[in-house]
C-alpha cells in the first residue's frame, strides 16, 4: 500500500564511490486528476528525493569552531514497509528508533555512528528543536502509521569546552590583582614617604624649636616666629628695610647687613647671677675629657632644672662660669629675691651633686665649689645676629654681676647693694649680712656688698601673695631637694664619709677591670682549690719583696681572639660575692693606711686616679703586637715599634694589676722616708733593710688577700699558676716602682730604660723584636706609669701641685717636729723642689714623651710640669713660709 501523504525515511546514500553516508529518503505520491479534494484518485508518479544529512549541517559553522555534536532522532519507532520505494540499498527501519550522531567541526561534518554518542557530561546543556516535520494530517493515516518527525539535539563537547576554557581568565585575574597589590603597595610606600617626610619635618621643627627655646626665651622666640610669619606671607626669605628680625635672620646667622632692625629690648629692672665653679681648672686637668663633660652636664642639667622652677632665665655658661637672669624677658616686681632663692637652691645642689659623682669621677670631685656674685640693674637684651645667635645680655649690671662673683668666696652668694636694697625693701632684709670690709671692685672703685645667708627662718612681713617672694629662703629649696633625693635614691652617697665615697670609687675601678678579666676567658670563673699549694709557695718562699723584682716580666702573649670577644663588648658579671669581697677588701686598706698628711688614702685614691687616666691614653694597637708575633721576621723600625702599648692593653690582668698596685702602694706607711726607717732601727727595717715601706705594704696587702675571706675574689683575679705568678711579679715590680729615694735602683731602671729605648746605633738593636724585648719595654712602661701616676700632682694643674706639695711638706715638717727628722724640711724645700722637677720630674715626663705609648697624655704631663717649676720659682719662698706657719697653727691645735 502506498501513502497518499508524503513520507519521510532514513536510509544510506553513496557520496562519494564506495562511500555512503546516512541520509533522509522523502517519497511523495503524485495523483491523477485536478480534484485535490477526491479520496479515490489513482496515483500516477512517487517523487523521491534522498539527501545526505551531513549536508543539512555542512558550514554551519564558521573555521575555528568545533565540537558541536548533533543527534538526530527519529520519531517513528520505523516506517511503513508500503511507505518506503523499494532500492537495492538497505532502508533503516530494522530499529525500534532511528539515531544519527554527528559532530561539526567548523564548515565540516563528521558522522560518528548509528546511536547517541554525546557526552552525558552535557546533558543539562542539550538544545533540542524539531528538525523535520513534513505537516502531516494525521487523519489521513492509518492508526498503526506515526507521524514522520525529526528531532535535532545538539550537545557541547569536550572538544568545544577545551576552545573556550582558557587561562587568559586567570592571567587577567592575576594581573588585575598584581595590579591592585602593587598599587596600594605603592599607595602604602607613598603614604608612608609622606608619613616619615612629615614626622621627620615635625621631629625637625620640635627640634629646632627646643633649641631655638633654649637659645631665646620664649616671648623673644615667639617674637621671632610672628616676624618670620610676616616676612614669609610678604614673600621675603630676607628681611629688607622695612621688614622685622626674623627666625631665619636671628637663628641662622644672618647679620644686620640686610639693613632690617635687630630684636633688642631695653630691661630696667633685672637681676643677674653668676656661678663660677671652684677648682674645675685643677680638677679637669686630672681627669679624662668625657669625665670633665659628665661633670659640667650633670651640674649644669641640675641647675637648669632649677631655674626652670624659680622661672629664672639662663643666659649662657662661659667656661666653668654658669649666668643666668630673673626678671627678663617677662618681668616680674620679685626677681631679686627669685635670683637669690635659685642661687641658694644652686649652691646646695652643687653640693648634693658632686658628693654623689666623687663615686664615679673620682677623688677630688667633692672638693669642687660654687662662688655665686649677684647684681640688680638694667640690662640691655635681645639677639645678636651673627654666627650662633643667642639672646644676651649686656651693661654694667652684667659686669658688675661678673666682679660679684670673682671677688666673692666659695660656698657663699655675695650680692651687691643694689640688690641687698632691693630684698630690704621686700621685707627681706634678714636674708643678707653685711660683709665685713668694702671691697675694691675695678671700675668701680670700693662698694659695700653683701652675704646671703645660707639659711633663715624669717617669715617675710611684706608678703605681696608672690610664691619666690614669701616665706623663708630656704623653704622652697627643702621641699624640692627631699623630692630629689627620694627621686634619685642616692641618700646612702650622700651620708658617706670622704673615705667611704673613696672606697666607692676604687670598688667601681676595680670591678671594671675585673669584669674584662673575667669576660677573656669566657665568663667562666672556676674554684681555686688547686692553687692553694701555689699561693702557699709564694708566701712561704723565704725571699723579701725586693729579692723578687725581676727586670723583665713575661706578660700574656696578644690573643687575636680573646680581644675580639672583649671589644664584642658583652657584659660579663663578676658575681654579687667576689664584688662584696673586693668591697670589703678596699675598705679594709683604707683602714690601714694611717692618718697622714701625704702618704693617705686620699693620695692613694689619686694615684689610682691618675694610673686609671694613663691607662685609657695609652696608645692601642694590639693588633699590630698579633702581626709581628705571626711575622718574627717582619722589619720594623724604633719609632714605629714604640707606638703601641707592648701588648699592656692586651691583657686586663696587667691592667687590673697595675691600678690594684696604686691603691695599696703606700698602706701602712709610717710617714717617714725609708732612711729614717733604718737609722731607727725598726722592726720592718731589720727584715727588709731597704725599700722599707715598700715591702712593708706589700706584705701586709698581699697576706690580706690570701686569707679564705678573698677566695672568691682570687678567684676572679687569676685562674692557673702562670696567672698567679705573674699577678704577684706585677705587684711586687710597680709598688717598687714607687721607691724613687733609693739610688741604686733608680740607676737599674736607668740603665733598663736606655737599653730598651734609647737610640743606638746597633741595627740589631734598634730591629730588636723578640718576646723578651717586648716584656722588657712594657715592664718599664709599667713602672713609669706608677713613677708618674704617684707624683702626678707635680705634672697636674698649679692648685693641685700646691695641694698635695703642702701637704707632702705638713707630713715632712711634722715628722721633724716629732724628732723623726734629721734636718728641718723648711730649710731647702723650696731648692729641693726645684731640684725634684730638674732632676726627676721633668725627665720622667720627656720618657713618658719619648716612648710613644701614652698619646696625648704625655704632652700634658711634661707641659705641666714645666708650668709648675716656673709658678713654684716665683711663688715657691713665699709658700714654703705660709706652709710653715699653717703646719704649726694646726700642731697648736
Amino acid at each position: 500500500m502506498v501513502t497518499r501523504t508524503p513520507t519521510l525515511g532514513f536510509t544510506r546514500i553513496e557520496t562519494e564511490p564506495g562511500v555512503t553516508s546516512p541520509g533522509s529518503q522523502i517519497i511523495q505520491p503524485i495523483f491523477d486528476g485536478g480534484d485535490t479534494e477526491a479520496e479515490a484518485r489513482e496515483t500516477v508518479a512517487v517523487i523521491v528525493a534522498r539527501l545526505p544529512w551531513s549536508d543539512y549541517f555542512k558550514n554551519a559553522l564558521t573555521e575555528g569552531e568545533d565540537g558541536i555534536v548533533v543527534v538526530l532522532e527519529s520519531a517513528c519507532p520505523k516506517l511503513a514497509e508500503d511507505a518506503v520505494v523499494q532500492r537495492t540499498n538497505q532502508s533503516f527501519g530494522e530499529s525500534d528508533r532511528y539515531i544519527l550522531t554527528f559532530q561539526v567541526d567548523g564548515p565540516n561534518v563528521v558522522f560518528l555512528g548509528e546511536a547517541d554518542l554525546h557526552d552525558p557530561e552535557y546533558d543539562s546543556l542539550v538544545l533540542s528543536e524539531v528538525f523535520v516535520d513534513l505537516d502531516i494530517d494525521e487523519s489521513q493515516l492509518p492508526e498503526t502509521t506515526c507521524v514522520p518527525v525529526v528531532t535535532l539535539h545538539v550537545y557541547p563537547s569536550a572538544e568545544l569546552e577545551d576552545s573556550f576554557q582558557t587561562d587568559n581568565s586567570i592571567i587577567y585575574t592575576v594581573m588585575v590583582v598584581a595590579i591592585f597589590a602593587f598599587t596600594t603597595l605603592v599607595f602604602l610606600l607613598y603614604d608612608y614617604s609622606v608619613g616619615k617626610r612629615q614626622r621627620t619635618v615635625m621631629d625637625r621643627v620640635v627640634e629646632q624649636d627646643r633649641i631655638v627655646s633654649d637659645v631665646f626665651p620664649t616671648a623673644i622666640r615667639d617674637r621671632l616666629y610672628e616676624n618670620q610669619a610676616k616676612n614669609t606671607m610678604n614673600g621675603n626669605l630676607v628681611a629688607g628695610d622695612d621688614e622685622p628680625l626674623g627666625l631665619d635672620d636671628a637663628f641662622y646667622g644672618r647679620s644686620n647687613a640686610t639693613g632690617s632692625a635687630p630684636l633688642a629690648d631695653l630691661f630696667p629692672s633685672v637681676t643677674v647671677v653668676f656661678a663660677d665653679l671652684v677648682g674645675f681648672t685643677a680638677w679637669s686637668s686630672a681627669r679624662e675629657p668625657h669625665h670633665v663633660f659628665i661633670l659640667l652636664e650633670t651640674i649644669y642639667g641640675a641647675f637648669d632644672k632649677l631655674a626652670y622652677r624659680h622661672g629664672v632665665f639662663k643666659v649662657e655658661t662661659v667656661g666653668d662660669c654658669y649666668v643666668s637672669a630673673a626678671g627678663i624677658p617677662e618681668p616680674r616686681d620679685d626677681h631679686a629675691a627669685v635670683a637669690c632663692r635659685f642661687a641658694r637652691d644652686c649652691l646646695k645642689k652643687m653640693k648634693d651633686v658632686t658628693l654623689k659623682l666623687e663615686v664615679s669621677l673620682g677623688p677630688d670631685t667633692s672638693d669642687l665649689d660654687l662662688r655665686t656674685g649677684i647684681h640688680s640693674g638694667q640690662v640691655t637684651a635681645g639677639v645678636l645676629r651673627g654666627q650662633r645667635s643667642r639672646f644676651q645680655l649686656f651693661g654694667d649690671t652684667v659686669n658688675t654681676a661678673s666682679r660679684m662673683e670673682s671677688s666673692g668666696e666659695p660656698s657663699r652668694i655675695q650680692l651687691s647693694q643694689v640688690s641687698a636694697d632691693m630684698l630690704e625693701e621686700a621685707g627681706l632684709a634678714s636674708w643678707i649680712i653685711p660683709r665685713n670690709t668694702k671691697m675694691f671692685v675695678k671700675g668701680k672703685g670700693e662698694m659695700q656688698t653683701y652675704w646671703l645667708r645660707r639659711s633663715t627662718r624669717l617669715i617675710n612681713p611684706k608678703a605681696t601673695g608672690q610664691k619666690s617672694g614669701m616665706g623663708t629662703l630656704d623653704e622652697e629649696a627643702e621641699t624640692e631637694g627631699s623630692s630629689e633625693a627620694s627621686e634619685d635614691g642616692n641618700n646612702e652617697i650622700e651620708a658617706m664619709n670622704k673615705t667611704e665615697r673613696l672606697v666607692e670609687y676604687s670598688v667601681e675601678v676595680l670591678a671594671s677591670l675585673l669584669e674584662q678579666i673575667v669576660g677573656s676567658r669566657g665568663g667562666v670563673v672556676n674554684e681555686i682549690q688547686n692553687l692553694v699549694v701555689a699561693e702557699k709557695d709564694i708566701a712561704m718562699s723565704g725571699k723579701t719583696v725586693l729579692e723578687e723584682f725581676t727586670p723583665v716580666i713575661p706578660l700574656k702573649r696578644f690573643d687575636a681572639e680573646e680581644l675580639e670577644r672583649r671589644h664584642r663588648g658583652t657584659t660579663v658579671n663578676m658575681g654579687e660575692e667576689a664584688k662584696h669581697q673586693l668591697r670589703n677588701y678596699i675598705s679594709t686598706i683604707s683602714g690601714m693606711y694611717p692618718d697622714n698628711a701625704f702618704h693617705s688614702f686620699e693620695h692613694a685614691s689619686h694615684v689610682t686616679a691618675s694610673v686609671k687616666k694613663l691607662l685609657a691614653r695609652i696608645v692601642n694597637t694590639d693588633g699590630k703586637n698579633g702581626l709581628e708575633a705571626s711575622m718574627p721576621n717582619h722589619s720594623v723600625d724604633l719609632a714605629e715599634l714604640a707606638g703601641h702599648s707592648y701588648g699592656i692593653t692586651s691583657d686586663p690582668l696587667t691592667q687590673f694589676t697595675v691600678v690594684f698596685s696604686a691603691l695599696i702602694h703606700d698602706v701602712d706607711h709610717p710617714g717617714v722616708p725609708n732612711t729614717q726607717l733604718v737609722k731607727e732601727k725598726s722592726r720592718w727595717a731589720q727584715i727588709y733593710k731597704k725599700s722599707v715601706a715598700e715591702q712593708k705594704s706589700v706584705d701586709m696587702a698581699w697576706d690580706m688577700l690570701m686569707s679564705d675571706e678573698y677566695t672568691a675574689l682570687r678567684a676572679c683575679i687569676y685562674q692557673t699558676e702562670d696567672e698567679l705568678r705573674r699577678f704577684r711579679q706585677l705587684v711586687v715590680n710597680t709598688v717598687m716602682a714607687t721607691d724613687i729615694a733609693d739610688k741604686e735602683l733608680q740607676a737599674l731602671r736607668k740603665a733598663r730604660w736606655e737599653m730598651a729605648f734609647s737610640n743606638v746605633d746597633s741595627a740589631s738593636k734598634s730591629l730588636d723584636h723578640s718576646v723578651e724585648s717586648e716584656d722588657r719595654k712594657a715592664t718599664i712602661v709599667i713602672e713609669h706609669l706608677i713613677q708618674a701616676s704617684d707624683v702626678s700632682h707635680t705634672m697636674q694643674h698649679w692648685h693641685i701641685y700646691k695641694k698635695w706639695n703642702e701637704r707632702f711638706f705638713m707630713e715632712c715638717y711634722s715628722a721633724f717636729m716629732a724628732g723623726r727628722a734629721g734636718s728641718d724640711p723648711s730649710e731647702n724645700w723650696y731648692k729641693g723642689e726645684i731640684g725634684f722637677f730638674d732632676f726627676y720630674v721633668i725627665p720622667l715626663a720627656r720618657k713618658l714623651q719619648s716612648c710613644g705609648v701614652f698619646g696625648v697624655s704625655s704632652d700634658e704631663y711634661l707641659n705641666y710640669a714645666m708650668a709648675n717649676r716656673e709658678e713654684w720659682v716665683r711663688e715657691g719662698e713665699s709658700l714654703v713660709q705660709k706652709f710653715v706657719e699653717k703646719t704649726k697653727e694646726q700642731k697648736a691645735v
